[in-house]
């Protein structure tokens, strides 16, 4: 059973089960890549590579879109990982999409770029040139949205993107679903979209499954908007929907 309110300008959208939550998170993106499709001719886009894609993307890449008419963009990349470790972000995307439904294009985010500076002004030309119709976000356990923890979170940051230290909570995170064997394994650095960059696309559909989120989303939409859990910022945002499954949502009250 799906129950819906706002907090602030934030839709939030929670189901019984993530099946439920990807299947109307995907209609939500699909929705708005046909339109502007329709508009214009084409459409950009930002997907998330982290598990808490996997529902909507399940749903996604099989519902009715002209993918040729899509550019894709990611999030982040660890900063020295080869885009053959099995973490890395633009495996994620090559591999997992758009190997499977050949994009118009796909700007990768080269985290192991041998000058970095230059990649982040490359990457964030390619941003502004093609301002972004929809991104896939998630939540992660310390409230970061893409590689923006706390510590290093900015709503007034000047730049697109940065290089970012990722804190131990975030680390842990990357271990417990599996991308890395130990700590000691995970990247101590990362590039990331800055907060600027994912609040000015045009609309965020950001999905957050499992019990392991409950306090991130508690957070999220509890007190006030503040750097302390990052995902807060989205409830400033035009046309921003959070979609919960009940697990990630038990600690919210509608009230």
């Amino acid at each position: 059973m799906e129950k819906s309110f706002y907090k602030d300008k934030l839709k939030v959208k929670i189901f019984g089960n993530k099946e439920g939550m990807g299947k109307s998170a995907a209609t939500f993106v699909t929705n708005i890549l046909n339109q502007a499709i329709l508009e214009r001719g084409y459409a950009n886009l930002i997907l998330g590579t982290g598990a808490s894609q996997y529902p909507l993307l399940d749903v996604l890449l099989t519902n009715e879109i002209d993918w040729t008419k899509i550019t894709l963009f990611h999030l982040d990349e660890y900063i020295g990982l080869s885009d053959q470790h099995p973490a890395s972000f633009r495996k994620f995307l090559r591999e997992r999409i758009a190997d499977k439904v050949n994009p118009k294009n796909v700007h990768y985010l080269c985290g192991d770029a041998t000058d970095i500076n230059a990649e982040i002004k490359r990457y964030e030309k390619l941003l502004k040139d093609n301002p972004v119709d929809v991104a896939c976000i998630g939540i992660g356990e310390n409230g970061h949205i893409a590689f923006n923890d706390p510590a290093v979170a900015d709503f007034s940051d000047p730049e697109y993107l940065k290089v970012v230290a990722m804190d131990e909570a975030c680390r842990k995170q990357q271990v417990g679903e599996g991308w890395f064997p130990t700590i000691n394994h995970v990247p101590e650095m990362a590039v990331t979209l800055t907060i600027t960059a994912i609040m000015d696309c045009k609309s965020l559909c950001c999905t957050v499954p499992d019990e392991r989120k409950s306090e991130a989303v508690f957070n999220t939409l509890s007190g006030e908007i503040s750097t302390s859990c990052p995902a807060s910022i989205l409830r400033e945002h035009d046309n921003a929907v959070l979609y919960l499954d009940s697990f990630a949502a038990k600690n919210v009250l509608i009230l």
